[in-house]
């Protein structure tokens, strides 16, 4: 059956308490995992260090974007235990009228990467910018509208099929904060003297002119050691970029806009031949002093991640871009390529079991169920 399309001005009305910040006071603060994957706690923002001069209080409940990194699924619904505390205004938050919409109907919803893409659509800025959605675009977006009973349905079934993908998935993470814990420690053990990133890697960009009549398929890089994903192919009309890199097998990948939350990655067979934006830097290891795919392991650790995120300076999009002159003037230790040889073998042996238990390709489960779901609402 198919229900009313509703534009959501109808169901969604701006919220948001508006605080002037005073310099001796500290303030919770929340950020959104792209891809739908809801809010995660961040530092407090400190009175005497940031330059917003305003923040927002946001209630459990409401329905929350970024503005930033809309284009790639920065929404969620405002979880109970981070009731009460602030955004900037980079992040519209609005109160959900619950006697036409659930809350969570809202959040599978916007778990659709569909929903992300048309919304995107033509909105254009420049670098990361260029998909930046305005609340008014997302006010004027419609979405299908069953009655609130069939809504539960949908959300029942939805919360169920998540209840178990998220055992296996905390089985998965288990096993990769394991490795993370094991890589670490190794590296620090058998890493001995510290020695300048820039002594093991070079910065290598293969830099592709956009041309007009193709398309160039896209790699991404998740945050927190996620690794890269395949994004849809561009083409010259819709960027203003002139150029774009293209990856190699073994290739570093550092975004350098999110490169200080995790977002790096070494490119593997998989997506060599793929683009990314001149915001992604490549690098190539430097045969004799670093292996790619121990390097691999390595930079998905959260250890790593804080080295980098100590380069920069900053809070939330007004963080300061981690440059490639930042990154090779790092200091970490590394173990010798033959023992680095030993361990990445050991480590991608640990790696395999963790896969082992994805129960197939849970990147691409959810979706499959969210489509089959709103389709037969």
């Amino acid at each position: 059956m198919r229900w009313p399309m509703v534009p959501l001005r109808e169901v969604l009305s701006p919220a948001g308490e508006p605080h002037r910040v005073v310099a001796a006071r500290s303030y919770p603060n929340l950020g959104l995992y792209s891809f739908a994957r809801g809010c995660f706690e961040k530092p407090p923002i400190d009175g005497n260090l940031t330059s917003s001069s305003t923040l927002y209080r946001v209630r459990a409940g409401q329905f929350i974007y970024s503005r930033l990194f809309a284009f790639e699924g920065a929404y969620a619904v405002v979880p109970d235990e981070f009731d009460g505390a602030f955004v900037s205004n980079e992040f519209p938050c609005f109160d959900v009228q619950r006697d036409r919409v659930l809350p969570n109907y809202l959040r599978w919803m916007f778990a659709l990467p569909k929903t992300w893409t048309d919304l995107a659509a033509g909105s254009k800025g420049m670098g990361d910018r260029r998909k930046r959605v305005h609340p008014d675009k997302l006010l004027a977006y419609t979405l299908a509208l069953p009655p609130l009973e069939v809504q539960h349905r949908i959300v029942e079934r939805l919360n169920a099929v998540e209840e178990r993908v998220a055992d296996i998935i905390s089985l998965r993470d288990e096993i990769r904060s394991d490795l993370c814990e094991l890589v670490t420690s190794a590296n620090s053990q058998f890493g001995g003297e510290l020695i300048r990133l820039g002594d093991a890697l070079v910065l290598e960009e293969d830099r592709v002119p956009i041309a007009s009549g193709r398309g160039y398929p896209q790699v991404g890089i998740r945050g927190f050691g996620g690794g890269l994903f395949t994004k849809p192919p561009v083409g010259a009309g819709d960027t203003t970029y002139r150029h774009f890199n293209r990856l190699h097998d073994g290739h570093f990948v550092m975004s350098q806009v999110k490169g200080w939350e995790g977002a790096v990655a070494v490119c593997d067979a998989a997506f060599a031949g793929m683009y990314a934006s001149p915001e992604y830097r490549t690098f190539r290891c430097v045969p004799g002093r670093l292996r790619p795919v121990y390097f691999s392991h390595l930079c998905a650790t959260p250890w790593f991640h804080q080295q980098l995120a100590q380069l920069t300076r900053g809070q939330g999009a007004r963080r300061e871009r981690l440059r490639p002159e930042m990154l090779l003037d790092l200091h970490v230790p590394l173990p010798d390529v033959e023992t680095q040889a030993r361990l990445e073998a050991s480590f991608s042996r640990i790696l395999h079991i963790g896969r082992a238990h994805d129960a197939g390709d849970l990147d691409r489960l959810l979706p499959a169920l969210l489509a089959e779901a709103f389709g037969s609402a």
